[in-house]
């Protein structure tokens, strides 16, 4: 099985804006989001579908997802932060993180317009670690 994009992005080869990275995780910005400062948490450990981590890499993944809602809290003031776990876009365990003004249904049937670079650099800043 060739990389997965997450696996390419987590080594440098590919671009991305990062908010948070440690031994086993690494999360950064969609650049296609539900919402500003939607945000993919990744098991650095390439494995396909969630349920598949051992339950120590996965209680940490969540942990982590639990660390940028807390900081998207802090520092966007969303009325509430939506998690979403789907398993098909990209084959490697993810996470969506993402800050919500409306409903569920409002926020997956609206999403942003692709943000620019300068706003994806900004937002990662913001969100930083």
């Amino acid at each position: 099985m060739s990389d997965s994009i997450f696996t390419k992005i987590i080594r440098g080869e590919i671009p991305s804006h990062k908010v948070y990275e440690d031994d086993k995780t690494f999360a950064f910005l969609d650049i296609s989001p539900y919402t500003y400062g939607h945000t993919l948490v990744v098991p650095k450990e390439e494995t396909d579908h969630l349920w598949d981590l051992n339950d120590e890499l996965y209680l940490h993944v969540m942990k982590v997802a639990k660390k940028i809602a807390e900081r998207q809290r802090e520092v966007l003031k969303p009325k509430r932060v939506g998690i979403i776990v789907e398993g098909f876009a990209v084959p490697h365990a993810h996470v969506h993180v993402f800050p919500m003004e409306g409903g569920l249904e409002y926020t997956l049937e609206h999403e942003v317009e692709k943000p620019t670079e300068e706003q994806l650099v900004e937002m990662a800043k913001k969100l930083a670690l």
